[in-house]
Order: structure tokens, then C-alpha cells, then sequence
């Protein structure tokens, strides 16, 4: 496998993912989902990293899917290419499991399964005119990869079946109206900004905390307030017991930043 398909970098706390097929528009292929998925995975397991943001070289976020891949896939009718067997390992949601903040920095064209990378992310902040759609149905194609699940999240049922049906292009300006991404940036400035905003997570918020809010969201969607509130008071409980909330408070009494522990790994 290829290393450099999905690059890797530190910037202090932060750990940079850039997409690199830049002569295709970082267009996804099998290669590359392991890879990225992969080094997500490297950036959870490190106790130095405390957010990850995610970018594409060149003038593209991901274009989609490499056609070369989906023509492929259009003659293997069985739907058994070796590509779909390796990319069903580990499914499109995996961005939501890493206990980390995961922030996209959409530089460019962001399309078809880039999207759903993109939606897949915790954050979204786009450069100004960046290209985004769905494109699904105008490759006769449903709602891949979880975009049923996510977009109605982020836009809600009406704006999300407008996005999935048409296929339409629409600009990062709509996209920001829509709450598809957080911030709308002039494309010279995103990178810094993205970093800038993913550095202030590192610095300033506890990482456990951060990692169980981030669960919660998730879970917490889809059930009534009584529950999703009676699932809060043990993680409040214990969180009041934690060396985070001890730091916190004597941070903010000192008028310092705070020293919070790195993210303790399972087992």
C-alpha cells in the first residue's frame, strides 16, 4: 500500500491528515479509506494528540469516488470487487468512534462519498466557494454511506432530501445556511483557522471531556430528553470525581490555562 495517498503531520497537538491524489482531486479509493482509517486510529491511540484536522491537497477536498473504482464495481455486478471487501472492514462511520475531535477542512470540491467523510467529521469549516454534492442520484445510485443518517442530522429531513434527490451543486456560502459546515473562510485562510480552532480544543478543553461529549451527541440523538438525561448523571457524577474538573476549576481561579491529562486508552 501506498503511504503517501493519505499524508500525516504534527502541528503541536494537532494531527494533520491531507488526502493526496491531488491530480484526481483526492478522489476515494479502497487504498486510501484503509489509510486514512488507519492513521485515524494511530492519531486516537496517541496520548499527544488531542484533535485531528482533515484536508485535501491541491484544489480538492474528494471529488467522490474514483471513477475508475466505480466503473469497476458497474462491471462486477455481484458487487464482490476486492476494493468493497477491504473497505467493508471498517464502515463510513468510523470517523464518529474516534474519541477525539475531528474537524474537516474543505478546501475544495467535496462530493459523493467525500461528503459523507466530510458530514462524518465533527466540524466543517469550507473554503469560500467550495463546491459540495451528494451526486448519489445522479449516478443512479441511494443514500450511501450513512448520508441518510448523518445529513437530516445536520440540515434536517426536507433541506437533506432536497441535497440527496436533485444531486444539485451547491456552494460552501448555502452550505453554512444550511448548518452543513460551521464556518465559511476565504480559501488563503482556512488551513490556519481550522488549525488555529483545533489548536484552542487542544489547549483549552479537557480531552476526556471532549471524548465523552462527543459519545454522547452521537447517542443521545435519537432518544427523548428523560433519557438522554438520565444517561448524563453517572458521566456527570464521575466527572465531578475527576482530576479534570479539580484542574479546571483551580485554572480558572489562577487565571492560567489549564493541564489537563491526555486521554487515557482502554485497557
Amino acid at each position: 500500500m501506498a503511504d503517501d495517498v493519505v499524508l500525516s503531520e504534527r502541528r503541536g497537538a494537532v494531527a494533520l491528515l491531507t488526502l493526496n491524489r491531488p491530480e484526481r482531486l483526492n478522489a476515494w479509493t479502497g487504498e486510501l479509506e484503509v489509510r486514512y482509517f488507519d492513521l485515524l486510529d494511530e492519531a486516537a491511540a496517541d496520548p499527544d494528540v488531542r484533535a485531528i484536522v482533515v484536508t485535501g491537497a491541491g484544489k480538492g477536498f474528494c471529488a467522490g469516488a474514483d471513477m475508475d473504482m466505480l466503473q469497476g464495481i458497474g462491471a462486477d455486478r455481484s458487487g464482490n470487487s476486492a476494493e468493497r471487501t477491504a473497505r467493508a472492514q471498517r464502515q463510513q462511520w468510523h470517523t464518529t468512534t474516534i474519541p477525539k475531535p475531528v474537524i474537516a477542512a474543505i478546501n475544495g470540491a467535496c462530493a459523493g462519498i467525500g461528503l459523507c467523510q466530510a458530514m462524518m467529521c465533527d466540524l466543517r469549516f469550507a473554503a469560500a466557494g467550495a463546491k459540495f454534492t451528494t451526486a448519489f442520484a445522479r449516478r443512479g445510485l441511494i443514500a450511501e454511506h450513512g448520508s441518510s443518517w448523518i445529513l437530516p442530522r445536520l440540515v434536517g429531513p426536507a433541506r437533506a432530501l432536497d441535497l440527496l434527490m436533485s444531486g444539485r451543486v451547491f456552494l460552501a456560502e448555502e452550505a453554512a445556511q444550511l448548518g452543513l459546515v460551521n464556518e465559511v473562510v476565504e480559501p488563503e485562510l482556512l488551513l490556519d483557522r481550522t488549525l488555529d480552532y483545533a489548536s484552542d480544543l487542544s489547549a483549552n478543553s479537557s480531552p476526556a471531556s471532549m471524548a465523552i461529549m462527543k459519545q454522547q451527541v452521537y447517542a443521545d440523538y435519537g432518544v427523548g430528553v428523560e433519557e438522554a438525561t438520565n444517561r448524563s448523571l453517572p458521566l456527570m457524577a464521575a466527572s465531578l470525581r475527576a482530576d479534570d474538573f479539580r484542574e479546571g476549576v483551580k485554572s480558572f481561579l489562577e487565571k492560567r490555562p489549564p493541564s489537563f491529562a491526555p486521554l487515557s486508552q482502554p485497557g
